[in-house]
């Protein structure tokens, strides 16, 4: 049966935080643990903790730049507007927004607080 998404669920983030995530599939807005989709924007000198999660992430860059570090390696992968990453499960990243950005992320199984392993802020 086709299911009308007709608005996305704000996801809750800390107060101090310049990020806005809206989840339009997921745990949170349509119930579905196998995949979700969100539309995240942040700010100037935005950056979350590092985190090792249980499902694989892929991001599509809309306007601006996400900067991607592999806390495991040390690098960091700069992706610009009309380009995308892949992060597979278990690797050890933080994301961050220098410049801000809007992107889309989607998540194989869904994304959730448990299963996204975020070291403590």
């Amino acid at each position: 049966m086709l299911r009308l998404i007709e608005h996305p669920t704000s996801f809750p983030v800390p107060p101090n935080q310049d990020l806005t995530i809206e989840e339009y599939v997921g745990a949170i807005n349509t119930g579905t643990a196998s995949v979700s989709i969100a539309r995240l924007r942040s700010g100037p000198d935005w950056s979350e903790p590092a985190q090792r999660p249980e499902f694989d992430e892929c991001t599509l860059v809309l306007h601006g730049e996400l900067h991607v570090e592999n806390v495991d390696e040390g690098t960091t992968t700069l992706v610009k507007a009309n380009q995308a990453i892949i992060v597979p499960k278990g690797v050890k990243i933080r994301y961050s927004t220098p410049d801000g950005a809007d992107y889309i992320a989607v998540c194989l199984p869904a994304f959730t607080m448990e299963t996204a392993h975020r070291d403590a802020e």
